[in-house]
């Protein structure tokens, strides 16, 4: 399966201009059907806490989570993307995973960030998710999930083989970003991605490294500090042969697991 990053410079809650960017380059980027397309965290707002202006409520005109549902049925690919949306009184950071059949699997942020005053607006979700594209089975988390290894556990014991993180994750932590990207692809032997976006808003300068990890920690993609677009072919059987060879994931004790939902 081709993996896509979109690597980009978020406008600060113009989502208008930000989804014309995304897609101009996704139709000149001409994916083919079948691939997994890949935008950052709140891709069209900027990770804004603005929530009257910039969440998306059920029932109402959700132009965000529209495009992703509208670019995947043009194009035959999965588009994953992170949108803030409203539930009543509540306000979730989640991730979007839209299907060319127009159905469409959503992720709340399970550990929002409490140091930057996010947990103050959103809510956190009381659930994992999966989903199956291809031959894939895909699990997604959002930004400061990647600090919370239990997550990513529970994931791979439902069956992840490739994990996804969406992020705007800043320029002072982005060692940190690397290395933990690496190391829940190790410690579950799957593939990770980690797409963050470049530019600034006005706490935080965002230095890119979007990127995605082989089961063994190499990293075999990666968009630098540009907007862009990273794109790399992944290969189901190196994770299967690699668990295979070495089933460190039979020796799991369960105690600290999560609860999964897996759909399609």
């Amino acid at each position: 399966m081709q993996l896509h990053l979109f690597q980009t410079d978020i406008r600060w809650e113009h989502p208008e201009e930000n989804r014309h960017w995304l897609s101009t380059r996704i139709e000149q980027l001409k994916p083919a059907a079948g691939d997994l397309v890949i935008l950052p965290e709140m891709y069209a707002t900027g990770f804004s806490m603005n929530v009257q202006e910039t969440a998306e409520e059920a029932g109402r005109e959700q132009p965000n989570a529209d495009f992703l549902l509208h670019t995947a049925h043009n194009t035959g690919c999965c588009i994953i993307g992170g949108v803030a949306t409203k539930s009543k009184t509540r306000v979730y950071n989640e991730a979007i995973a839209a299907f060319p059949d127009g159905h469409e699997s959503r992720y709340r942020k399970h550990q929002p960030f409490t140091a930057g005053g996010e947990s103050e607006v959103f809510t956190a979700g009381d659930h994992l998710l999966l989903f199956d594209w291809q031959q894939w089975c895909v699990g997604l988390t959002i930004c400061y999930d990647l600090r919370f290894p239990e997550l990513y556990r529970s994931l791979a014991l439902g069956g992840a083989e490739l994990l996804v993180n969406i992020a705007n994750w800043p320029r002072r932590r982005i060692s940190h970003w690397v290395t933990l990207l690496k190391a829940r692809a190790i410690e579950n032997q799957c593939y990770v991605a980690g797409v963050n976006r470049v530019g600034e808003d006005p706490e935080n300068h965002y230095p890119g490294r979007s990127v995605v990890v082989d089961p063994h920690g190499k990293i075999i993609a990666d968009a630098g500090d540009k907007a862009g677009v990273a794109s790399v072919e992944i290969d189901i059987e190196n994770i299967r042969a690699w668990r295979r060879e070495f089933p460190a994931l039979d020796d799991v004790r369960h105690e600290a697991t999560h609860p999964v939902t897996r759909e399609r």
